[in-house]
């Protein structure tokens, strides 16, 4: 039997070919694009034809998972522990500020050398102790709360009147007045400060966050008009010409790493932060549900690992999760995880070698969470899910009454076989008792009293004007 401890002490060493320096991380991570919204995973009516070609390079994990929406995701990728210990159980209402006490992938690789960016989004905290560059970042270019333009009360709130063509973006701590549309300034400056690390001795890692394709649907117009006349609906034609206009990016930032020499010293991740949401009605790839759920739906999302000479592509069908990346990249780097930081994820080494690693089963926690101000505990089984390498069992809620689904026999959810199996459901029941016990008390978010006006409004004012002032 294998522990987490085993699996965290595994050696990057024995995984690396002698002589390999550590590579360059190139992460991207878009929002709201669903395991279905790839040509690759058989949608028939989306272009995707640069992602498509990096799957065919990648190791590819079939069976894996995230949180049911963003800040969620992006906290359990940033801690590689559920979302709910570091007190994110929402994406908005102070709920979405990751704690101070969580140390991220991103400090752990600054720690061990690595030079660090974000282009895009953060959503995990707006004010100035939750920014990414006090939480492990060197180089920070994003737009504030969770999407372009978003306002709400709190502390989660864009700069003021953004917009998704030429928007303000925060560099460094100062706002910069853009022009282009918003994916395409986000991959810019992502591949000018890739290139500007060229020759330099130490390794960088790249999280690329556009908010697309998340709604507001807003795309440029050429986008929009590759998927007219299909009869999909204008939403759609939108979301998938904001995909689309992704996947370009991301084919010349790939072409940028082949001409900048730095192709196959780089470990590219690409993956989504939920469940499909405006094209789920064209293709969900036989899933149930969406974004926002604890069904298969809600949660499965593409994952491709590239890593030319050292990992071969092929699909690797075992459970695994959002939760898996930290201890992951923490040993591809050689960095020391910090004493007394115990991931709930396990390295992916295994895997990424050898589909056919020995990988025993776990149980896998979901929540949406979201539940109303202050009932946090009448929350418990609203909306939630455990996973196991065969089971799955969910409670829609808000009383409990648990669905049990066997995903090799039924992998869309469609017959409820608790009755079947009550040695199961009695089984992943007590172990999710003792999982909401274990994440109750962290739950520190909750009673946050906000503040009157956001600090992103209020740094916008300081710096261009206008506003009732900075308090």
């Amino acid at each position: 039997m294998f522990t987490r401890r085993q699996f965290l002490a595994a050696s990057a060493a024995a995984f690396v070919p002698a002589g390999t320096p550590r590579p360059n991380i190139l992460f991207i991570l878009t929002d709201d694009q669903g395991y279905g919204d790839l040509a690759c995973h058989g949608n028939p009516v989306i272009k995707t034809p640069n992602i498509d070609h990096l799957y065919t390079q990648s190791v590819r994990l079939t069976d894996y998972h995230v949180s049911p929406t963003c800040a969620p995701t992006r906290t359990a990728l940033m801690t590689g522990r559920h979302e709910f210990k570091s007190g994110v159980t929402h994406t908005i209402l102070e709920r979405e500020r990751m704690s101070l006490k969580s140390a991220t992938i991103a400090q752990v690789l600054q720690s061990a050398g690595y030079s660090t960016g974000i282009f895009g989004k953060w959503h995990l905290g707006d004010a100035a102790p939750y920014q990414p560059g006090a939480r492990g970042f060197d180089e920070v270019f994003i737009h504030g709360c969770g999407g372009i333009g978003q306002d709400y009360p709190g502390t989660c709130s864009d700069a003021p009147g953004n917009t998704y063509h030429s928007p303000v973006i925060m560099h460094n701590g100062k706002f910069e007045r853009t022009q282009g549309y918003c994916t395409d300034v986000f991959f810019a400056q992502a591949a000018k400060w890739i290139e500007a690390q060229r020759g330099a001795e130490k390794p960088w890692f790249a999280y690329i966050t556009p908010n697309a394709p998340h709604a507001p649907l807003i795309c440029p117009e050429e986008y929009q008009r590759l998927y007219q006349g299909l009869g999909i609906g204008e939403d759609a034609e939108k979301f998938f010409g904001m995909i689309t206009n992704i996947d370009d990016n991301v084919g010349r930032l790939l072409n940028g790493l082949n001409h900048w020499g730095m192709e196959t010293n780089t470990l590219v991740i690409f993956m989504t932060d939920n469940g499909g949401t405006a094209g789920v009605k064209v293709f969900n790839a036989g899933m149930r549900a969406s974004k926002g759920t604890p069904y298969q739906g809600g949660t499965r999302v593409p994952a491709f690992f590239r890593w030319p000479g050292v990992l071969q592509a092929g699909n690797v069908s075992k459970l695994t999760s959002h939760i898996d990346l930290f201890p992951t990249l923490a040993e591809i780097a050689g960095a020391a995880i910090p004493a007394g930081v115990i991931p709930d994820g396990r390295s992916l080494l295994p895997l990424l070698k050898d589909p056919n690693a020995a990988w025993p089963d776990r149980l896998l926690f979901t929540h949406v969470g979201r539940w109303d101000a202050g009932k946090a505990a009448a929350g418990k089984y609203l909306k939630c899910r455990v996973r196991s390498e065969r089971f799955s069992m969910v409670n829609a809620g808000p009383a409990k009454k648990w669905e049990l689904y066997d995903l090799k026999a039924d992998p869309g959810e469609k017959k409820n076989v608790a009755a079947q199996f009550p040695e199961e459901v009695s089984r992943m029941d007590a172990a999710y008792d003792r999982w909401w016990a274990e994440i109750f008390p962290l739950l520190e978010n909750e009673n946050a009293v906000p503040p009157r006006i956001a600090p992103y409004k209020q740094l916008y004012w300081k710096q261009y004007g206008g506003g009732p002032g900075v308090l």
